[in-house]
């Protein structure tokens, strides 16, 4: 029995629990469950072309039986695979032998008839990509911008000071902060539910050749368009050998881009907690230091950080290996297709650290003031554009020369903008501003999300 102590891979091991979801989707017996759906599928569908003579159509009750082949399959179906395939040394013809175990002596010549081992391949790898996709990955993710926008929402109104180049900024609302994420994550997720990937099934260079050669009356690419379709994913109908990976690439860049979204929110939570803007829920019997008791870490946002950074690199590496092959075929591919899986479920479980990561967080509203409070020269941005209004050319200048480097609290600008030449109204709208309060739209922007 495998234990998960003596796994080569983390996410088959320390990881293992947190990524099981995808299992089904990734492993060695998945791709052979998927390349056998593939098959079965592809046999069915030949047995309906009226034009191909020597098939004949199969009964509701054969159609049942064949697919049981992949519906039932289990490990110990894969392991069956595993040997046929110790003695073929070709895995794809090692599906094509475990499903004639499984079926008819007459139907043993039309299980991958006419196809080459990429026409399966291609589907197989692209469906385990697309069903993780849909089925475990974007929920996860629009779980968490659900868990993001309710954060935002919540606490669209406390004020909080920002930080540009490091330097205290004009306040913004730690709900619009959150907010911008937010929008970034929506636009991906709609995205990843519209985008379309392509399969081929054209044969060993992209013409149908061993198509036609047997049935030449059959219009092999209008059958293929059908039975991809008929998949879930779209037709692409002129290709070398292999299908080019182009709409894979598209979908590897997209989850790039929310890994790097989630990254960029990760780093900004690390610093609002380094801060103490932000503070972390106490758990019984955790530690948080070998040495240092006192200590509770942001390690979900930096778990999270570190599992982006291998899942990006995995994927920038498919999305850019994959498109390109010598000529109408070479099979650098091959290994690399393999690692699909490995790159989803590290980006998979960024996601879980995330939603962890924040379901710890609270804010310390103290603190944020006492940070406001701190920096009223950040008001001077105000200031400085009433002057203009005003008239003022040497507006900016004037509060540069006021406020830069220095220290000013609220006195110090009251006195300041109480010296003013400028109308009553404005000054008056002057004097009620404090850090806290100068936050413009920050609040009601925040329900675009």
């Amino acid at each position: 029995m495998h234990n998960p102590l003596g796994a080569l891979s983390p996410l088959d091991g320390r990881y293992s629990r947190s990524v099981k979801e995808l299992n089904a989707y990734f492993s060695e017996a998945a791709l052979m469950r998927y390349r056998i759906y593939v098959e079965v599928e592809y046999l069915i569908a030949l047995s309906r072309e009226k034009k191909i003579d020597k098939l004949s159509p199969l009964s509701d009750r054969q159609q049942e039986r064949l697919r049981k082949t992949y519906q039932n399959f289990d490990l110990d179906s894969a392991q069956m695979v595993k040997d046929i395939e110790s003695e073929t040394n070709h895995d794809v013809k090692a599906i094509e032998y475990y499903i004639q175990k499984n079926c008819k002596r007459s139907l043993h010549p039309w299980i991958h008839f006419a196809l080459t081992s990429e026409d399966v391949n291609n589907i197989s790898y692209t469906l385990m990509w697309c069903h993780a996709i849909k089925q475990v990955y974007t929920p996860m993710l629009v779980n968490l911008h659900r868990d993001l926008k309710r954060l935002a929402k919540k606490n669209r109104s406390v004020s909080m000071l920002s930080m540009t180049h490091g330097q205290p900024a004009t306040p913004t609302t730690f709900g619009k902060e959150l907010a911008v994420f937010c929008k970034r994550l929506e636009r991906q997720i709609g995205q990843l539910k519209t985008h379309v990937s392509l399969g081929k099934l054209s044969g060993a260079t992209g013409t149908w050749s061993a198509h036609v050669s047997a049935y030449p009356t059959v219009n092999w690419p209008r059958f293929t368009s059908r039975f991809i379709r008929s998949l879930g994913l779209g037709p692409n109908m002129l290709t070398t050998q292999i299908e080019p990976h182009d709409s894979m690439a598209e979908s590897f860049h997209n989850v790039v881009r929310v890994n790097s979204i989630l990254k960029d929110l990760c780093q900004d939570m690390w610093m609002y907690i380094s801060r103490g803007i932000l503070s972390q829920k106490k758990v019984a019997g955790e530690v948080g230091s070998s040495t240092m008791p006192h200590k509770i870490n942001p390690i979900q946002f930096e778990n999270a950080e570190g599992n982006i950074g291998i899942a990006n690199a995995l994927l920038n590496h498919l999305a850019q290996k994959l498109p390109i092959s010598r000529m109408q075929r070479d099979l650098t591919d091959s290994t690399v297709l393999r690692n699909q899986g490995v790159a989803l479920g590290y980006s998979y479980l960024a996601l879980k650290n995330i939603s962890k990561g924040l379901s710890r967080v609270t804010l310390n509203k103290n603190k944020m003031r006492q940070e406001l409070n701190d920096h009223w020269e950040v008001v001077a941005e105000a200031v400085q554009t009433i002057l203009r209004k005003e008239g003022r050319q040497d507006a900016y200048e004037k509060l540069k020369d006021m406020t830069r480097g220095e220290r000013i609290d609220r006195k110090s600008m009251g006195n300041f903008i109480r010296s003013l030449k400028i109308s009553a109204d404005d000054k008056e709208t002057l004097l009620g501003l404090s850090p806290e309060s100068y936050i413009g739209e920050a609040s009601k922007i925040v329900e675009q999300i």
